[in-house]
């Protein structure tokens, strides 16, 4: 489990260079990826579905971005994007394609659904988070 938090935390810090983050937010937006990745992992081990797993750790890595964008001063798409890099559903993905070449379409349809399910997950709780400072001025501005 700490290897594959250790991989998570590398691999987002590796995405975030990719797309040329300023070094001083690459060890914090691999934070976020790892935090990310970690919530995933327990939702896993407590047998969650991957969708749900997904979407927790979405909400996680959303809110902490939002977070961080304000005490960094930052866009936050910095921490969001490359947080959310090891939550995307590549095996699914990958095994939808591979089905397909192999012809076994009950298989690809099976991991393509999968796919899309997960990536509404991430989506999904992107915006539910995004939502929540609105509603909390509407509702402040009443009073």
């Amino acid at each position: 489990m700490i290897l594959s938090i250790l991989s998570a935390f590398i691999s987002t810090i590796g995405f975030s260079i990719l797309f040329h983050v300023q070094k001083k937010h690459l060890l914090v937006c691999g934070v976020v990826g790892a935090a990310g990745w970690l919530v995933y992992l327990i939702g896993e081990n407590k047998e969650y579905s991957a969708v749900l797993s997904t979407f927790l750790a979405s909400l996680l890595v959303t809110q902490i971005s939002y977070i961080l964008a304000k005490k960094r001063r930052t866009p936050i798409t910095v921490f969001l994007i490359a947080g959310i890099i090891p939550l995307v559903p590549g095996l699914p993905l990958y095994r939808t394609m591979y089905f397909l070449m192999m012809n076994n379409y009950t298989l690809a349809a099976n991991y393509a659904i999968l796919t899309v399910q997960i990536a509404g997950s991430i989506a999904g709780a992107i915006v539910i988070i995004s939502l929540f400072p609105l509603i909390w001025r509407k509702r402040s501005s009443r009073n």
